[in-house]
């Protein structure tokens, strides 16, 4: 598609949850409690005006529909600050400073005062017919493939209520996640196509995981896209389920906007077959008025300084690629899969090429051949069998096989496992050879290993076996 012809321009918005208590109260960001809901209430919302003096096209349109919004929450993740029974309490500063290490990050420009807005929204996602947000920076940009995409702002806001059913005139929702910290990061309109969409995209969440920070896992990031082509308006999508879908959601809207004639601005609603549905007129400025129960903060040098940049998620994977030789692929798995890699360095004697691959490609094998959850496995059982191949008691072999008993549950015997000396391995190869004169390789190797798997490398006993029949 020549999307340069057809005047295509489009821009991110990224929610990404930020991994501390609630950004105005102390309760637990737990994205899902698992405990059953002990609080129960209803509201109906009413929108309120801008700075203004109006009220939103976009907040009109959501209570004009005069819908019951029932609420549930667990008094384990809410308080009576995400009921709207208390007023907020002071700013989590710790939330705050990740805003702000994700601003240097994005070489944006931190504003001097950070002041807390209220956003009109009453479709029943927040209980108080608004969300608090806070702009942090301005005028960052990150590097693409095509180029520099700008970031005009990065804010700090409160996450919203989970939608739990939705009837004509009735709409639950539950808490767990409301009131959760976020740091919203928007890009401008200078993305080049569907594909450069999805790499800004990926670039900015590598950024943000880099931080070490933030939540991981699905529902913790949003990616809303802003897509226009020349004489139609700009057109919002969002709930896009996963990254790569992100292309084919983008073009599927560029041929609607095409087949359309007489454009409206409004929010849609991404589908899982690439489409999208309208969701609501797009909201304008007269949705911001100012929140006045929260103190304006200052931004000082000591609270800047204080910020220590880590290193970003790509630059880690290629110091692994050179520092210790590891094919590309491996490199970014262990940074992908957030593994400590340099902690588990200090195994001199197990080649680096091994460790990663046991990290990264042992817990996959051990699902599809045992059926088995790997992930339960801790640093610490790693370390411990890591510590048995270090010290020369078991061979290569034996590492999946402990693993393995480690997570059955299984009492591991190492002397099960002790690895066989080369003099006293070849003598006894050079029986079974000559027990089985003009057996084929591929018989004896299956005897050999029949006897000394997880004892001795197979490729060592492939070799001595090629030694002893040439």
């Amino acid at each position: 598609m020549d999307y340069k012809g057809f005047g295509f321009k489009a821009g991110l918005e990224i929610h990404q949850q930020i991994e501390s208590h609630k950004l105005f109260c102390f309760c637990p960001s737990l994205v899902n409690d698992d405990h059953e809901p002990d609080i129960f209430f209803e509201r109906k919302l009413r929108a309120a005006a801008g700075e203004t003096g109006i009220i939103d096209k976009a907040a009109q349109y959501e209570m004009n529909k005069e819908k019951l919004y029932k609420y549930e929450a667990c008094s384990t993740s809410s308080c009576l600050v995400e009921f709207d029974e208390e007023p907020p309490h002071p700013v989590n500063m710790h939330a705050l400073h990740v805003a702000l290490e994700v601003s240097l990050l994005l070489h944006g420009k931190i504003v001097d005062e950070i002041h807390f807005m209220r956003k009109t929204v009453v479709d029943g996602s927040n209980v108080s017919g608004f969300q608090r947000t806070a702009l942090i920076a301005t005028d960052g940009y990150i590097e693409t493939s095509k180029g520099k995409v700008a970031i005009p702002t990065i804010c700090l806001e409160e996450e919203a209520a989970k939608k739990v059913e939705a009837h004509e005139h009735v709409v639950q929702f539950r808490l767990d996640r409301l009131g959760v910290a976020l740091v919203e990061i928007a890009t401008d309109a200078t993305i080049q196509d569907p594909e450069h969409a999805k790499e800004t995209a990926s670039l900015l969440g590598m950024i943000l995981r880099s931080t070490g920070k933030v939540k991981r896992g699905i529902g913790t990031i949003r990616q809303d896209v802003n897509v226009s082509i020349a004489g139609h308006p700009r057109v919002e999508i969002k709930g896009f389920q996963e990254l790569r879908s992100m292309p084919k959601v983008i073009e599927e809207e560029l041929k609607r906007q095409i087949a359309e004639k007489n454009g409206v601005a409004h929010v849609r609603k991404a589908n899982v077959d690439g489409t999208s549905t309208f969701l609501r007129p797009m909201p304008g400025a007269a949705r911001m008025y100012p929140e006045t129960d929260i103190p304006v903060i200052s931004v000082s040098k000591e609270m800047i300084d204080s910020i220590i940049l880590p290193e970003l998620l790509d630059k880690k994977a290629l110091r692994y690629e050179k520092e210790y030789d590891l094919p590309c692929d491996l490199a970014r798995m262990l940074v992908a899969d957030d593994i400590d890699f340099s902690s588990y360095l200090k195994f001199e004697h197990i080649e680096k090429k091994f460790l990663a691959h046991v990290l990264v490609n042992t817990p996959k094998e051990i699902q599809k051949r045992y059926n088995l959850d790997a992930s339960v496995l801790t640093d610490m059982q790693y370390r411990e069998v890591f510590a048995y191949l270090d010290q020369g008691l078991i061979s290569k072999e034996a590492v999946l096989d402990i693993l393995v008993e480690i997570l059955q549950g299984k009492k591991i015997d190492i002397h099960r496992y002790k690895t066989v000396d080369d003099k006293t391995l070849e003598k006894e190869l050079k029986v079974l050879v000559q027990e089985n004169k003009g057996a084929p390789m591929n018989a004896l190797m299956g005897e050999a290993m029949k006897k000394y798997r997880g004892k001795v490398d197979g490729q060592k006993i492939m070799e001595l076996l090629k030694k002893l029949t040439s």
